[in-house]
């Protein structure tokens, strides 16, 4: 009698937990709905996350059906807004426009860092990848790469900007510091609009800076580019040489950006952004509008993505410890 009366008070509970599993897909929100998607650019407006930002923005809105906003939360050369979105909830609203700085740069080049760069996010897509390029300001009398270690190595002070402490502007410049056996001073700022306004305006000689932001500067003659940063010349701007060309062999330094979102990211979503992303990158539009900005696309699978990531994390870990940069 006692265990017929135990298998009876047991077998509605069985049943219940089989429609468990059916009960939880049949509860499941879906993705978009009502709800705006946000991009976080982890720097100062006008800068290259947030001009990627609102390009990506358009057509991921036409693709996902649904409003897709940015919003900038700079500060600690984009650690803030980097750690906001790690600490956001993984439901897909809240994406971080990653720039590879925070990612793989800030790890190693502070002592500490409030979330974990490879743990504590989802890797949803890249976006396009860019060889920096190093900027004069014409008034500044800097006329070439030659000239410019020439003067920092006779005594002259020249300070260089970048868009914060621990961000590729910033280890670059370090970069070309250790290569050229120089030291110029690194002014950081808050982005890369500010940076680029402070260098229009004369405030400082000499930036190291995507060309998302510089370009048009360039073109319009008020700023001078002196050489890319990358291994060989841009595709974007073949008539631009190297500074390993121009003297400093071997040097290279490409940084990237792209799509991330909090870990726990249900991988519908991710797998779903990720093809929105890759199919907004494949337009002959945007191929064009990356390509006139310096900017090359990228396609990767969200596993492929992270392993990149991790790579190049182990990369710039090496060139941190070995440039002496420091947080300022």
């Amino acid at each position: 009698m006692i265990q017929r009366r135990t298998l009876a008070a047991v077998l509605p509970l069985f049943a219940a937990a089989a429609l468990l599993p059916g009960l939880a897909l049949a509860q499941a929100p879906p993705w978009p709905t009502k709800q705006s998607i946000r991009i976080i650019s982890p720097y100062a407006p006008g800068g290259t996350t947030d001009v990627l930002a609102r390009l990506l923005a358009q057509p991921l809105q036409q693709k996902l059906g649904q409003t897709v906003i940015v919003e900038n939360k700079g500060g600690a050369g984009g650690n803030v807004g980097t750690d906001y979105v790690a600490k956001a909830a993984p439901d897909g609203y809240t994406l971080l426009l990653a720039a590879s700085g925070p990612i793989v740069i800030s790890p190693s080049l502070y002592a500490k860092i409030p979330y974990d760069s490879i743990k504590d996010f989802t890797f949803v897509a890249p976006i396009a990848n860019a060889s920096f390029v190093v900027l004069a300001n014409p008034a500044s009398g800097i006329t070439s790469i030659k000239d410019l270690i020439a003067r920092a190595k006779k005594g002259e002070k020249i300070n260089f900007a970048s868009a914060g402490s621990g961000t590729p502007q910033h280890i670059i410049g370090e970069m070309f510091n250790q290569a050229a056996g120089i030291k110029m001073q690194h002014i950081p700022y808050k982005g890369s609009g500010p940076a680029m306004n402070d260098l229009l305006a004369g405030q400082v000689p000499i930036s190291f800076e995507n060309p998302v932001p510089a370009m048009p500067h360039v073109k319009a003659g008020k700023v001078k580019v002196l050489a890319s940063t990358g291994a060989v010349r841009s595709a974007a701007f073949p008539d631009i040489p190297t500074v390993a060309e121009l003297g400093l062999p071997g040097f290279d330094a490409k940084p990237w950006y792209g799509l991330m979102a909090p870990a726990g990211l249900d991988p519908a979503i991710a797998k779903k952004l990720n093809d929105a992303v890759r199919e907004a990158l494949s337009s002959t539009e945007m191929k064009a509008r990356l390509f006139t900005l310096g900017a090359e696309p990228m396609a990767m699978t969200t596993p492929e993505f992270q392993a990149f990531a991790e790579k190049d994390r182990d990369k710039w870990t090496k060139v941190v410890k070995t440039s002496g940069a420091t947080p300022d």
